[in-house]
């Protein structure tokens, strides 16, 4: 990005220095630094009303970079003028603010860098800066916030800043800070959380490894059987050549496959996790850490079930416009037309597509609803009762929708010798194990006396548990004694 660019901020010019009741207009911020982190934070500075003084090495030819409403001088003369500077600058050249270490002493400092590396050194850069600098307050924070996000403003990116010290009106001061920047800030404690804090931005989605991981091994252990059936079979059984099948049509029946499997992996772990609640009577015991991970991981691969299932949807729009189709429609016009066959309709397969079609459509709104409500930002503005009932309820009822599409697709296909390719049966009937034994187990716990039990175990009770009772005598008063809440 040109430093012309750079100096134009994003979000506009409506900041807050035209009204002096803001505490935020009459604070002055130092950063020390000119790279395109120091240069974002010093116009999301000047926007939200503060004073700010940037502190280079080479204030004449860094001028220009940044906003005009920001004094650029040197480090020396910028610590001086502020009691709150910003360290924008790499933990290499930490060393290089020692000369300024009796200005700096009784300042707060913000450290807002990041490593290259996940755990690259033994201490966090906000430690090693504190250790430099004994007789500052070193605060960590804004290191999870882009550049962009700075410019572009909160509305565009993660919202949440993280912030960590030792010292709690340095972190209060901070938090302010970054509440009148408009992001909000988040107390992670003191300052052994930095080096957490600073692995955060290296990560790469960390929460959906284990989905993805899963949604790739079931694509190719489907997508290998179903080449098995639709390629291999018919080049050894009849010397028939279909490989031009791999791109779309293999592709387009594996798709479905790992997206249905993949939405009722949803569901499987709350009937395993009732079915510990009710094998031992509690909602206190805690999960086994497979199942407590699974548990955690359900929003992304719900997202990755309606991810599938909206390519097979493109998939399956695009099967017309191949040209092997239009080939084979031809042929198949051709052969009914030297069998001289005028009514080729089947009343029983035309219903078949239809409900299939349409069931699909209906299942595939009901995913879009599912993931749409899934992101914060809708998440946010729905009470509890309606998020539990769109993702559970109704993410319930689209994997019922979901079982009557597959089952529409194989209609009586199970029964049809013809559709064991090498003894395999076909690749829909696998897929509904999973799916059918959720929606068996959903069943069952809704019989009144296993719901009320596992109802009564969410609200606390637990089984074995001794509780006092009060019994009236036959002369009136009243004698107390205990049972077992079981009882």
């Amino acid at each position: 990005m040109s430093g012309g660019d750079m100096a134009k901020p994003l979000l506009g010019h409506q900041s807050m220095e035209s009204d002096p009741s803001m505490p935020a207009a009459r604070r002055t911020i130092g950063v020390l630094g000119s790279g395109d982190f120091a240069r974002s934070l010093a116009i999301r500075l000047v926007c939200s009303g503060f004073k700010v003084v940037v502190g280079s090495r080479n204030p004449k030819r860094k001028a220009s970079l940044f906003p005009s409403a920001a004094e650029v001088t040197f480090q020396a003369e910028a610590v001086k003028k502020t009691d709150i500077i910003f360290v924008a600058v790499f933990r290499e050249h930490y060393s290089t603010l020692c000369d300024l270490a009796d200005v700096l002493a009784g300042k707060i400092l913000v450290d807002v860098s990041n490593n290259t590396e996940i755990n690259h050194h033994k201490e966090s850069n906000a430690e090693y800066l504190a250790s430099l600098f004994p007789a500052c307050t070193v605060v960590k924070g804004f290191n999870v916030v882009s550049a962009w996000t700075l410019q572009s403003g909160a509305r565009d990116g993660n919202k949440q800043v993280l912030i960590c010290s030792n010292n709690q009106e340095a972190k209060r001061t901070v938090a302010e800070i970054a509440q009148v920047m408009g992001f909000t800030p988040v107390d992670m404690g003191c300052m052994s959380s930095a080096c957490e804090i600073e692995n955060i931005p290296l990560r790469l989605l960390p929460a959906w490894k284990i989905p993805i991981f899963l949604a790739l091994g079931l694509f190719l252990c489907f997508f290998t059987y179903n080449l098995i059936r639709q390629v291999i079979h018919p080049y050894i059984r009849e010397q028939k050549n279909k490989l031009y099948k791999i791109p779309i049509e293999v592709v387009n029946t594996t798709l479905p496959c790992v997206a249905y499997v993949m939405l009722s992996l949803v569901y499987l772990p709350g009937v395993l996790a009732a079915c510990l609640q009710l094998y031992y009577g509690t909602k206190y015991r805690r999960f086994p850490d497979w199942l407590d991970q699974w548990l955690q991981h359900r929003k992304q691969i719900g997202l990755l079930s309606f991810f599938c299932a909206a390519l097979h949807a493109v998939y399956s729009f695009c099967l017309p416009l191949r040209r092997s189709h239009r080939y084979q429609l031809i042929e198949m016009a051709v052969k009914q037309a030297l069998e001289k066959k005028m009514n080729i309709w089947v009343e029983e397969e035309v219903w078949r597509m239809e409900i299939y079609i349409s069931v699909g459509i209906i299942a595939l709104g009901l995913l879009s609803l599912l993931a749409i409500t899934s992101l914060p930002s809708i998440a946010n503005s729905l009470n509890w009762r309606e998020f539990s009932f769109i993702q559970s309820t109704l993410g319930f009822i689209a994997l019922v929708i979901s079982t009557l599409h597959t089952l529409t697709y194989g209609w009586s296909r199970a029964f049809d010798e013809n559709q064991y390719k090498f003894y395999l049966p076909p690749t829909y009937t696998l897929t509904l194990l999973v799916p059918c034994t959720v929606i068996l187990a959903k069943v069952i716990f809704c019989l009144p006396c296993i719901q009320q039990r596992l109802l009564r175990i969410r609200r606390g009770w637990e089984k074995g548990r001794y509780v006092k009772f009060v019994l009236p005598s036959t002369t009136g008063e009243y004698s107390s004694g205990e049972t077992s809440s079981n009882v």
